[in-house]
């Protein structure tokens, strides 16, 4: 005896489902990787900080906050 089979039933339509994105998605993520590149890449504006690195007192003082 054979088994019956089933039809699927049709996939409901995605009614103004855009799948283009939109100009700035593209360009803002360029732009950033542009300029962070040309800021590693420029060794002459490379030059040694002047007091406590900014990265070190920033940690510091959210270790101050979270210690309250």
């Amino acid at each position: 005896m054979s088994a019956r089979t089933h039809t699927r039933p049709h996939p409901a339509l995605r009614a103004g489902a855009d799948t283009r994105l939109p100009w700035w998605a593209l360009a803002l993520p360029t732009l950033a990787f542009v300029a962070l590149l040309t800021l590693i890449l420029n060794p002459s504006d490379a030059h040694a900080a002047a007091g406590e690195p900014t990265l070190t007192h920033l940690v510091e003082r959210a270790q101050q906050l979270i210690a309250r």
